[in-house]
């Protein structure tokens, strides 16, 4: 078991405020991934869960057993939480075999020599590198030295494995056949991993959980599917997707308990049961931002009900995919296509958006206040 559970974490360098009140619980079992751009905190967060780094302030407890508590200024050594680190960096020992390096760590913990052998072996077949045993780190490429590195953190059998940006240095090949081994980790220890990354595309893939930092702070922690789907604020909006998702200027006003809005693309109107509880004008209009992700947007060549003419202003078809901005108005905004699609620029064409998948943002605020569903 390994819940894991940090209540009002700050941590400051000097005077800068690098962790801003961080409250998370990570349960048992999950896959929880740190999102966000560099300088966000989320590492830190990672430093803080593995002893590496102490807050000022907050308590964190492992399945209840307290490991920090800065208001008694007690912190659990990193051999006491049960954990193990895999870092951007391989840190193989050159001078040592692949089952050397593994077994390292075994024999400082007095392990018998046929349990190091069955446990070192076990790793090397489960991350598919039993073939290297003998192989020093220099005679291995970046992708096997990190599933080496990774084969060394199991090994152990930890309750909690924490991954620094670990495939950030392989290229893009190798990071999605490393996305597919440690979601195969992942199901087959039933370890609580948490996996520090920017690449959204990690965190989509693999996550069962994402934790999105903005500035030190969390801004969202939810399932993947929900944080794609409905982004708790512009911003999150804006980091989330690729390409990335389309915002749109718009007034909006509540008519009868319903969000009625209005843009380039026409008017919406939105039930009652798709607003958020989020505090928004309820009377009067005012600005809001329409944010639709580009495959939403379903290009049609003929007039059909409902649908929005447009202009095509640029399309770029780029093999498995097709790109094309579309002009509405004095909007620009991008529908993806699967597949080769060739478009004439200035063509007149018809946008098809589904208005469920819509996601509304008060303007001044910055928050969503319709969801998609």
């Amino acid at each position: 078991m390994s819940r894991i559970e940090l209540k009002h974490i700050d941590k400051f360098y000097g005077s800068n405020h690098v962790l801003r009140d961080i409250n998370l619980t990570i349960e048992d079992g999950d896959f929880m991934t740190l999102l966000g751009p560099s300088g966000c905190g989320k590492t830190t967060t990672l430093r803080v869960v593995s002893g590496l780094e102490k807050p000022q302030n907050g308590t964190m407890t492992i399945d209840g057993v307290e490991m920090i508590n800065a208001d008694d200024a007690y912190y659990a050594e990193p051999s006491k939480r049960g954990l193990n680190l895999v870092f951007q960096s391989y840190a193989l020992w050159p001078h040592m075999t692949v089952y050397d390096n593994i077994a390292f760590g075994l024999k400082i913990q007095k392990m018998s020599k046929a349990e190091i052998d069955r446990r070192v072996m076990d790793s090397l077949r489960m991350m598919r590198i039993d073939m290297y045993k003998d192989r020093y780190p220099t005679e291995l490429s970046g992708g096997q030295q990190q599933r080496v590195a990774i084969a060394r953190a199991v090994a152990s059998s930890p309750k909690l494995l924490l991954l620094d940006e670990p495939l950030s240095n392989l290229d893009a090949k190798l990071r999605i056949d490393m996305r597919a081994e440690l979601q195969r980790l992942h199901k087959e220890l039933g370890t609580t991993i948490i996996y520090v990354t920017h690449d959204q595309t990690e965190a989509l893939t693999m996550s069962t959980k994402i934790a999105l930092f903005k500035a030190g702070e969390l801004n969202q922690v939810a399932t993947p599917t929900e944080l794609y789907n409905n982004p708790i604020d512009l911003e999150a909006a804006d980091f989330i997707g690729n390409p990335r998702i389309n915002l749109l200027d718009g007034k909006a006003e509540v008519i009868n308990g319903q969000l009625v809005v209005k843009s380039d693309l026409g008017g919406h109107t939105f039930p009652a049961e798709h607003l958020t509880s989020e505090e928004f004008p309820k009377s009067g209009e005012f600005d809001c931002v329409l944010a639709i992700r580009p495959e939403q947007i379903a290009i049609s060549t003929q007039p059909v009900e409902g649908a929005i003419p447009v202009t095509i202003y640029a399309n770029q078809p780029a093999g498995s995919e097709t790109i094309t901005t579309l002009k509405a108005g004095t909007d620009e905004f991008l529908a993806k296509d699967i597949g080769q699609i060739r478009y004439d620029l200035d063509q007149k064409v018809w946008a098809i958006i589904d208005q469920d998948k819509i996601n509304i943002y008060n303007k001044e605020t910055t928050r969503l206040i319709k969801r998609a569903v």
